[in-house]
């Protein structure tokens, strides 16, 4: 049925669309919230075009992906919950340039912004996946983690799943637009990341002097 829509999408997804219906892309996608090199521009687009050639109705292919979306993060978020602060401050302790100080940091602003952090992030490539652990490793409600993934990833899933909709047999060209967003939002990332490694560094050398 939809075996003829290109190569950007990885056969497997194709076959449990194929096989499955809707239910296939929302397995696809919740192996996309536990492994997020897995493309969600790609499997979205991919049921909305399935949907407007009756492979599964629209409105299946909606409520699948978004109980995938939930249920992949909702995994991760166990994860945090298992992995738990101590832990996480041990691990990170060991990292180079970071220090429990930072970790403490990050709980707070957490604890501030923790449910925009959980909303928006379901609409941020990458981040969407990572998201849900902190979200366990502080301990989130449940019901409220719940409610902010579900409708963040609605919306997420709504734009991509009717974008492919539309475009019929030109659905791939999203994936185009998505890269872009993409792109923008890792260097934005890596901007972040350089930042904090040269404030660091720069508090570090002092002392590092002084002992020399």
């Amino acid at each position: 049925m939809i075996e003829s829509i290109g190569n950007t999408a990885p056969g497997w997804i194709t076959d449990l669309m194929d096989a499955l219906g809707a239910p296939g892309a929302g397995l696809a996608i919740a192996a996309e919230n536990l492994f997020p090199p897995l493309p969600s521009e790609v499997i979205l687009p991919l049921a909305g075009f399935a949907a407007s050639r009756g492979g599964m109705q629209l409105t299946s292919a909606l409520v699948w992906t978004t109980l995938g979306s939930v249920t992949g993060a909702l995994a991760l978020c166990g994860v945090g919950a298992l992995l738990g602060r101590a832990r996480t401050v041990a691990i990170a302790a060991k990292l180079p340039l970071v220090s429990v100080s930072d970790i403490e940091k990050t709980e707070r602003w957490f604890r501030r912004h923790g449910t925009k952090a959980v909303f928006f992030g379901r609409m941020i490539p990458i981040f969407r996946s990572l998201i849900s652990i902190p979200a366990g490793i502080e301990r989130m409600p449940v019901p409220a983690f719940l409610a902010l993934t579900t409708l963040g990833s609605l919306i997420w899933n709504t734009v991509f799943v009717l974008a492919g909709h539309a475009l019929g047999e030109h659905w791939e060209e999203v994936t185009g637009y998505v890269d872009v967003y993409a792109k923008v939002v890792l260097a934005a990332a890596a901007l972040a990341v350089a930042a904090f490694v040269v404030v660091r560094v720069s508090r570090r050398g002092p002392g590092l002097r002084r002992r020399g």
